[in-house]
């Protein structure tokens, strides 16, 4: 395949994954989420103090480059600072550079092929396609991650004897540079989702498999530099904050049951079924209990395993970039590592957001998959079927991704409720009104942040009335939000339009 025909297929792939994560922003999903809304009103609240933090401990604690990005875009006026849509425009603008990411780095592990349909098939899966449409951190941890590992790989092969074109001091000094920008992204991952905590755990695969290599140890210093001079100011939060490292772990460990060992075991089951036969329960991660890879992606993913596990045993099956034996077992360590921060909690399983990270990894083993298949089909059919087999097939599967997508889970009642549509509705009315109309907003239920019951948050960010007064934060703008055993403060008299609740 020439240069010209990839990096226009690749374009091809990036407008469909744009599509598939900017179109309707502004409406699907409905409403917006308590975790979404808590995001919106702490990056309004950066934005307007100039406290930027490393770590938000409301809401069970975030890490803060997820806020600090939206709060970035707010201070300079790049989207509104009370739509929805915008606490979710970075998470679509990550998903489309995660695809991105994934075709560079599958092209250092197979072959440009395989790297191509790796970043459609991540593109076309509803599993990334959700969480790139919804104001999560998590979607930002596989994105860090994998130009984290492209970068690496590609310092670690770019001095090779196999690369004369880089050798000599010129090709150092590039995969120094490239050792730098992988750390700089490995750094900002742990800015970004707890589950992203594991991946130190993949580093020995490369450094270790590649330790004969020119310049491999002077490159793995420099990305190790960088990474902890990037991850310093949140290491020394959490140094100072032991609680919030471990907090959230500690709420959700399966060390908590009483029977750790067997919760593990049924975990791992679990999640090893989520890709084909049952996934996440929760409306907000996926169509309830619909396996997290459509089906024949899910097959093909099967049957890249399988080859990964033959090919394992060869120095070069044809379908990775150098060595066979490492592109699998990278991606395969991968993959296991992903599963953890799932299989090692108590609730929830199979969870898709916190086997976020194990997304890369199968979509490249169903890409493997996928392509052995359509080697077999070449070596019966001509060059124009296979081209008309393989349009037909990538159609397919955006359809279908279109259809999962738009049509069964977004026109779902159940997805309008899991975002809370309701709540944003009544920020919306409470808008609508004259600014000089005082406005009560009776909210019970949840837990408290900044003496508000934290179900609140959709209203808080859409009305933009949270202001970091402790004392003023009730009466801002003429909202005043109350408990119920405050009711007693609303006026007699008071229009029942000005009176709203929230439970």
């Amino acid at each position: 395949m020439t240069r010209k025909r990839r990096l226009l297929l690749l374009s091809g792939v990036l407008v469909v994954a744009s599509f598939f994560r900017f179109y309707h922003l502004a409406a699907t999903p409905p409403g917006l989420s308590i975790d979404e809304a808590m995001d919106g009103v702490n990056a309004q609240n950066a934005a307007q103090t100039g406290q930027f933090k490393v770590y938000y401990p409301e809401d069970n604690g975030r890490e803060g480059l997820y806020v600090n990005s939206l709060a970035l875009a707010f201070k300079y006026h790049l989207l509104p600072d009370t739509s929805p849509w915008s606490v979710r425009m970075p998470a679509a603008v990550t998903g489309v550079l995660t695809v991105l990411g994934v075709y560079l780095l599958a092209t250092e592990l197979f072959t440009g092929s395989i790297a191509l349909l790796s970043a459609f098939l991540l593109a076309t899966s509803f599993w990334h396609i959700n969480f790139s449409r919804i104001g999560f951190r998590a979607i930002l941890a596989p994105f860090c991650l994998s130009w984290a590992m492209y970068f690496l790989l590609k310092a670690f092969r770019g001095n090779s004897p196999r690369n004369g074109a880089l050798r000599g001091a010129k090709g150092a000094a590039n995969c120094i540079l490239y050792a730098m920008a992988g750390g700089v992204f490995f750094g900002l991952g742990f800015y970004t989702y707890i589950a992203f905590r594991i991946a130190p755990l993949l580093l020995p695969v490369p450094i270790l498999f590649f330790r004969k290599e020119p310049a491999v140890w002077k490159c793995a210093a420099f990305f190790l530099i960088v990474t902890f001079l990037v991850a310093l100011p949140i290491g020394w939060y959490y140094l100072h904050h032991p609680a919030d490292f471990l907090g959230r772990i500690a709420q959700v460990s399966f060390t908590r049951t009483t029977t750790p060992l067997a919760v593990a075991a049924r975990n791992t089951y679990k999640t090893a079924l989520m890709f084909n036969w049952r996934g996440d329960r929760n409306w907000r991660h996926n169509v309830s209990r619909e396996p997290q890879l459509y089906w024949p992606v899910g097959i093909c993913f099967i049957l890249g395993m399988i080859i990964g596990a033959a090919a394992f045993l060869k120095r070069n099956s044809g379908l990775a970039a150098g060595d066979s034996r490492f592109a699998f077992l990278f991606t395969i360590v991968w993959l296991i590592l992903g599963a953890l921060p799932a299989i090692l909690s108590d609730a929830g399983i199979p969870h898709a957001l916190r086997a976020i990270l194990m997304l890369v990894p199968a979509v490249i083993f169903a890409a493997v998959g996928a392509f052995w298949i359509y080697g077999r089909l070449a070596a019966k059919l001509d060059a124009r079927c296979m081209m008309a087999v393989t349009a037909c097939f990538l159609a397919f599967l955006g359809a279908a991704a279109y259809r999962q997508y738009f049509i069964t889970w977004a026109r779902n009642p159940n997805v309008a409720a899991a975002f809370d549509a309701g709540y944003v509705a009544i920020a919306n009315r409470i808008n609508a009104l004259p600014p000089s109309t005082e406005k009560y907003v009776v909210v019970d239920g949840g837990v408290l942040d900044y003496g508000i019951p934290s179900v609140a948050e959709a209203v808080l960010y859409v009305t933009h009335s949270f202001v970091p007064d402790a004392a003023a934060q009730k009466h801002v703008g003429h909202i005043h939000f109350l408990l119920p055993n405050e009711v007693d403060r609303i006026p007699s008299g008071t229009a029942p339009s000005a009176i709203f609740e929230i439970r």
